[in-house]
């Protein structure tokens, strides 16, 4: 790669495969840091046929010599964190003093989860779609000015008081039981566990840059489930774009030397919201079922539907990426054509923009092309020119019509089946 700091970004609904790119490219790097989101994101990286999920640690952490940092835009449950590190353990993965989490990241609490579900049931058939991880409900009392933060846990007695403020809050607001004095002692308990790991991550990452260390920035959610430039209402609570890796982390924008835009060789979504390209058919089953095509986090089944390029011109605009990792590609290797959306038509009107208003996105007319497909198994591929000539041509396709190029195509689940061009 050659790049110092590098960030890898989802540039559709998220679930395109960051963690398998991340955890390839870790080995090139000193440092692999997560910038946003909770445990509602699921990456998920295949060793030699042994999967591994995960939620809130950066997906670097399978190689030892790696250090892992949790940066400050990351909403932290820590019964999940904690979860995630025994899993580590029973496969005897040893992480001592390589995770690092900023003392700024804000605790995500269980009534932050009991409160997105009811504020979910409110929502009656206007629903989100969340996840129901306590996201929304964890960002919203960070940016009210009251929620608690990692650093927190080092002073108990103010730790306790706001926790206790916290909850009645909440109460005063939704109806639901909580036992406080549970969730305290147990906090207490989480405050020895973490305190070796808890860091002043700002400074060190600056430090680290400012001694050549290379630094890969891991995303979470994707660009059109950013909090300003998704389908809102419809996304997520953070902001998952190359802005959010330097407020989610305290890098400058200008110490970041590249950003790769994780593609899925079609386009997927969870949750409610518009999907112009949805497939609601039988074709649609059939890439969800041959894709695996069902939540890491949530178990959910995806919506499936065509590579949608008005979304990627979008997401590239925005983000301003350096290449794309296009993802599953042989999930499509049974389909005798393909179509990629080229442009979206709004009441007769062909947009020159992809639009901010749900009522137009619900509305649009897709154009299609229309690309033969290959008919043939390309898991075994190793190199581009090994591809089928039509999975050559429809790579290339994307390249012209995104304006950015490809440089690595999954083939497979497994960390071997990355082509590199």
């Amino acid at each position: 790669m050659n790049k110092q700091v590098c960030a890898i970004i989802g540039s559709q609904w998220g679930d395109e495969g960051k963690g398998k790119l991340v955890d390839i490219l870790s080995q090139q790097y000193d440092i692999v840091a997560r910038y946003a989101g909770g445990s509602n994101a699921g990456h998920t990286v295949v060793v030699n046929g042994e999967k591994f999920a995960f939620h809130l640690l950066p997906s670097g952490i399978l190689h030892p010599e790696i250090i892992c940092l949790i940066g400050n835009g990351v909403v932290l449950h820590l019964p999940t964190l904690f979860k995630e590190l025994k899993t580590l353990e029973a496969k005897g993965i040893d992480f001592t003093g390589r995770l690092l989490i900023s003392d700024r990241a804000h605790l995500l609490f269980d009534f932050h989860q009991i409160v997105d579900g009811l504020r979910e049931e409110q929502l009656a058939g206007e629903k989100i779609g969340t996840t129901k991880k306590g996201i929304g409900p964890c960002y919203s009392t960070k940016a009210l000015r009251i929620n608690l933060r990692v650093g927190d846990l080092r002073f108990q007695k103010h730790f306790r008081e706001n926790l206790k403020n916290n909850v009645e809050y909440m109460q005063k607001r939704y109806t639901f039981d909580y036992d406080l004095e549970a969730e305290m002692k147990r906090y207490e308990e989480y405050a020895g566990l973490l305190e070796p790991m808890i860091t002043d991550t700002v400074d060190y990452l600056n430090q680290a840059y400012a001694s050549g260390k290379n630094i890969l920035i891991e995303g979470a959610n994707a660009t059109m489930l950013d909090l300003d430039f998704g389908t809102y209402p419809f996304v997520t609570s953070s902001s998952a774009t190359i802005g959010g890796a330097c407020t989610g982390l305290g890098l400058s924008p200008n110490k970041i030397d590249c950003s790769i835009g994780i593609v899925k060789a079609y386009t997927t979504r969870v949750g409610s919201g518009p999907f112009p390209t949805e497939l609601t058919d039988e074709l649609g089953n059939q890439i969800r079922e041959k894709g695996h095509e069902y939540g890491t986090t949530t178990g959910r089944p995806r919506r499936c539907g065509w590579l949608d390029t008005v979304v990627l011109k979008y997401s590239h605009m925005i983000n301003d990426f350096t290449s794309l990792n296009v993802t599953k590609l042989d999930v499509l290797d049974e389909l005798e054509e393909l179509k990629i959306a080229v442009s979206y038509s709004f009441q007769g009107k062909k947009l020159t923009a992809f639009p901010s208003n749900l009522e137009v996105l619900a509305n649009v007319e897709v154009e299609y092309e229309t690309m033969p497909g290959w008919k043939m198994d390309i898991s075994k591929v190793k190199t581009f020119d090994e591809l089928p000539e039509a999975a050559r041509n429809y790579i290339k396709r994307i390249e012209e019509l995104v304006g950015c190029p490809v440089k690595w195509i999954g083939v497979g689940p497994g960390r071997e089946e990355m082509i590199e061009r």
